[in-house]
């Protein structure tokens, strides 16, 4: 796997190419099939002698130091791009073409695609990317239109057999879900007006009912209506323009409205199909991802680990809201799009590139972090300051991740199961 402008081992460069090329590094080349299990890769990978790394790596340590250390200077264009605007690493016009002649193929090739989507996807064919990547739409052209009729029309009658009923046909745990339900979906994405629609809060309602009615192992859980809005805003970018906070559901056809609700039910039962065990009871998959995430930070900066250990801070405190909504409330909704780009990207690997991610995010703020006792610690990392951030930053903890997972995932003895 090659990165632009850096060989290991020795130091990170990061090269530039194109004015806006600077901080980013390439598309990795995704080699793995999507049906690979990857915590059984793990489980057998932890056999490795945990000094591996820096046998075949010696510097891999001082590397993931020297990147960790890089800070970020900011520029005007973050500032200027509209608040739901489009990353500029998607406009390239070269990865255009790319993209162009990836999805034109008759039967497409699903590692192509996923290389190019790593580094983002231009909006206006984000849809069908994420449909294809998701599995949801089939390779083949001649068959996508289709099974895509097929799958929406099963939606409909999901919704005429399950969520059009009378209280006197649902269970007792139906009925209190659905009114959890209810209760979470004004709470979902707050800042943003249209999510305030009461004709979207429905849609929402519906996704999320019909999703744990079919998925009765977890149910619902709170945290999985942050996972349908990125889809939701996406698909409806193929029926409505102008800035999200303008849009109305109102204007749509009821048709059309249902269309998109499929295509985000179906979206969100392939994504969570990979980590059904992070909503099931006790959600022991994020409790294994939460363990893992303490020993990569220990192994990369082993000064923030000790400190937050000094300070009796737990990564449980924090991180698991991280891994339960993916981090989506975690950065601003307009680059949520974008880090799903790279979430989709990874397919069945996504849960452990989730422990890389996490890590970069968190020491984006390692020196900060060491100058605060345990209750300003743990304030900070519930409110952190992101608010701010353009894709730039984003960039940037993206590139972080892929990196020390390049180094450290192929001898990851590091990490706990």
């Amino acid at each position: 796997m090659s990165l632009k402008g850096r060989s290991l081992p020795g130091k990170v460069l990061i090269r530039r190419s194109d004015p806006m090329d600077a901080t980013f590094l390439p598309s990795p080349s995704i080699d793995r099939s999507p049906s690979e299990n990857d915590e059984g890769s793990s489980e057998q990978s932890n056999d490795t002698n945990e000094d591996q790394v820096h046998k075949s790596n010696p510097n891999a340590c001082a590397v993931a130091t020297q990147f960790k250390s890089l800070t970020i200077v900011p520029d005007n264009t973050s500032e200027e791009l509209p608040r739901f605007g489009i990353n500029p690493r998607a406009m390239d016009t070269a990865k255009l073409m790319k993209f162009t002649k990836v999805l034109g193929d008759v039967t497409l090739t699903l590692d192509k695609l996923r290389e190019l989507a790593w580094s983002g996807v231009p909006s206006y064919i984000r849809p069908n990317v994420w449909r294809l990547l998701l599995g949801y739409a089939p390779t083949n052209l001649d068959r996508r239109e289709g099974v895509l009729k097929r799958k929406r029309t099963e939606y409909f009658n999901y919704i005429s057999q399950y969520y059009d009923v009378s209280d006197n046909e649902r269970t007792d745990e139906e009925i209190t879900m659905l009114r959890q339900i209810a209760v979470d979906c004004p709470r979902t994405v707050p800042e943003i007006t249209f999510f305030q629609q009461v004709e979207v809060q429905k849609s929402l309602e519906r996704i999320l009912y019909i999703w744990a009615i079919r998925h009765p192992a977890s149910g619902y859980v709170q945290g999985i209506n942050d996972l349908v809005t990125p889809f939701l805003v996406v698909f409806l970018s193929e029926h409505l323009e102008g800035s999200v906070d303008k849009w109305l559901l109102a204007d749509l056809h009821p048709d059309t409205i249902y269309n998109i609700e499929a295509d985000c039910y179906w979206c969100l039962t392939k994504l969570l199909d990979g980590m059904q065990d992070h909503y099931t009871f006790a959600q022991p998959g994020i409790q294994r991802l939460v363990f893992k995430l303490k020993d990569l930070v220990k192994r990369i900066d082993e000064p923030i680990s000790r400190h937050m250990e000094e300070q009796g801070l737990d990564f449980l405190q924090f991180s698991f809201r991280w891994f339960n909504c993916l981090l989506i409330r975690e950065i601003p909704f307009h680059l949520v799009s974008r880090l799903l780009d790279t979430y989709l990207a990874e397919g069945d690997a996504l849960p452990d590139f989730l422990v890389y991610i996490s890590a970069s995010f968190l020491l984006t703020w390692s020196v900060e972090l060491q100058k605060l006792d345990f209750q300003e610690m743990l304030m900070f990392l519930q409110h952190l300051p992101t608010h701010n951030w353009g894709y730039q930053e984003l960039e940037m903890v993206l590139s972080r991740a892929f990196m020390w997972h390049s180094m450290f995932n192929s001898s990851p003895s590091h990490l706990s199961t």
